[in-house]
C-alpha cells in the first residue's frame, strides 16, 4: 500500500475573498496579510471594502480639515476689518477645533489677537477723534482722485484746472466746481473725421479753431460774461492716442492767467426764449466787427470793402429780427431804442461799403463806427435779465 499523499487545498471560489486566518484544509498555512495577483486588499480595521463610503486606502491615515471659523477670524484680523468679528470667529472656533479634531488651532489664536489689537485702536481713536479725521482725509484723498482726470474724459459743462505744466499735450486737469477759481469751462465736443492715418497737429489745429469757435458760440451765447482773457482752447488727440482710436477735439473757454469763478453757460438751456433771440440777433454783429482786416484799406481796399459788406449785412438782419419779435412791455422801450440806432448804423456802413477808393473809405470810417453803439444795447440787455457790463481788461475776445 502507497503512502498517502497530502490532499491539496481547496482553491476559493474564483473572486471570492482570500480566506484569512486558522489552518487551511490539509494543513496548509495560513496566507499572510495580502492577496494574490489580480485580489483586492485584505479587509482590515482600518479600511471598508473599496468604493464604499468613507473607506480609506490600505496604510493612509483619515484627513484632517482646517476649521472655516478659524480662516475667517485670522483674515478679518489681518485686514482690520470690523475687529470684533474677527475676535467672535476666533472664540467660537477654538472648542470647535477640539471637539472636532480640526487644524487651525494657530490661526484662530492668531485671529483673536490681530482682532483684540485692532479692537483696542478702535476704541482709542473713536475717543480720541482720530477715527474722524482719517475718515475724512481719506474722503478727500477719494475725491481727489476722482476730480483727477486726462482732458480726454472732460465732458461738456465741467469747469477744471489744468495742471499739466505747459506740456505740448495736456496729462492732468482737475474738475472743480464752477463756482470756484478756474482755469476753463469744457464748451463742447467734436469727432475728426476723413482722416485714415494721423494728419498731424497742424491740420487737426487749423480744424479745432475753426469747429470750437462755433461751439463756444452756441455754447456762452451771452458773450459779456465772458472774462476778457478767457479764449477758446481746444485739446486734440496726441498721435499715440490717435492709433488708440482717439478721433475727439474738446472745446473749452479758459485762461493762462488769472482764473475766474462761475460759469460761462448761456445757451438754450439756460436762457429765456426772449433772452435767446436777442443774443441771436446781436452776437453777429459782435463777432464780425472782430473780424476787420489786419490790412487796412491803404494796404487791401478790397478785403476792408467786403468786411464792411458783412458787418452791413449782420446790422440790418439784427434790426428786422429786433422789429420781427414781440418783447416783454418792460423790455419794450429799451430795445425800440436799439433798433433806432442800428438804424443810423445801417446807413453809415452802407456808405462804408460802397466806397469806390480808399480816401472814400478813410472819409467814411470814423462815421460808420460812431453810429454802431459801442455797448450794442447794454438797456436792452438789461431789460432781458443778460449781463449788461462790458468785461473788464484789455483785449477783445479770440481763438487762442
Amino acid at each position: 500500500m502507497e503512502p498517502s499523499q497530502p490532499t491539496p487545498p481547496v482553491p476559493p471560489p474564483a473572486g471570492g475573498p482570500q480566506p484569512i486566518g486558522g489552518p487551511q484544509p490539509g494543513g496548509w498555512a495560513a496566507p499572510g496579510p495580502y492577496t494574490s495577483p489580480g485580489m483586492p486588499y485584505a479587509a482590515g480595521p482600518y479600511s471598508g471594502p473599496p468604493g464604499a463610503p468613507g473607506a480609506v486606502p490600505y496604510g493612509q491615515p483619515p484627513r484632517r480639515t482646517t476649521n472655516g471659523l478659524a480662516i475667517g477670524s485670522l483674515v478679518t484680523g489681518i485686514v482690520c476689518c470690523l475687529p470684533p468679528l474677527g475676535l467672535v470667529l476666533g472664540l467660537v472656533a477654538l472648542p470647535q477645533i477640539r471637539k472636532r479634531g480640526q487644524d487651525g488651532k494657530g490661526l484662530a489664536i492668531t485671529g483673536i489677537a490681530l482682532s483684540a489689537v485692532s479692537s483696542l485702536l478702535l476704541v482709542v481713536g473713536l475717543a480720541t477723534g482720530g477715527i474722524s479725521s482719517a475718515w475724512h482725509s481719506f474722503e478727500k484723498g477719494v475725491d481727489e482722485a476722482a476730480r483727477s482726470k486726462s482732458p480726454y474724459s472732460l465732458r461738456t459743462g465741467q469747469c477744471f484746472t489744468d495742471r499739466s505744466k505747459g506740456e505740448k499735450y495736456a496729462t492732468d486737469v482737475k474738475v472743480v466746481d464752477c463756482a470756484r477759481p478756474h482755469q476753463g469751462e469744457v464748451t463742447g465736443e467734436f469727432k475728426v473725421t476723413g482722416y485714415d492715418e494721423w494728419p498731424g497737429d497742424d491740420p487737426l489745429d487749423q480744424l479745432a479753431q475753426e469747429r470750437c469757435e462755433s461751439v463756444n458760440e452756441a455754447y456762452a451765447m451771452d458773450t459779456w460774461k465772458i472774462p476778457r482773457e478767457v479764449w477758446t482752447y481746444y485739446y486734440l488727440p496726441s498721435s499715440q492716442s490717435w492709433r488708440l482710436g482717439d478721433r475727439t477735439v474738446t472745446c473749452a473757454l479758459a485762461t493762462e492767467k488769472k482764473p475766474f469763478s462761475g460759469s460761462l453757460r448761456s445757451d438754450s438751456t439756460s436762457l429765456t426764449v426772449d433772452q435767446e433771440y436777442f443774443l441771436l440777433n446781436v452776437n453777429p454783429i459782435e463777432r464780425t466787427s472782430y473780424e476787420e482786416p489786419e490790412d487796412d484799406a491803404d494796404e487791401d481796399f478790397e478785403a476792408n470793402r467786403k468786411w464792411a459788406g458783412e458787418l452791413l449785412v449782420a446790422i440790418d438782419a439784427a434790426r428786422a429780427g429786433m422789429k420781427a419779435h414781440d418783447w416783454p412791455g418792460t423790455s419794450e422801450a429799451a430795445l425800440a431804442a436799439l433798433g433806432k440806432d442800428l438804424d443810423t448804423a445801417s446807413e453809415r456802413w452802407g456808405e462804408l461799403a460802397a466806397a469806390e477808393d480808399p480816401d472814400a473809405y478813410w472819409d467814411a470810417y470814423d462815421a460808420a463806427w460812431d453810429a454802431l453803439p459801442e455797448d450794442l444795447g447794454a438797456a436792452a440787455r438789461n431789460a432781458l435779465g443778460l449781463t449788461d457790463t462790458l468785461p473788464e481788461g484789455e483785449g477783445t475776445q479770440a481763438s487762442a
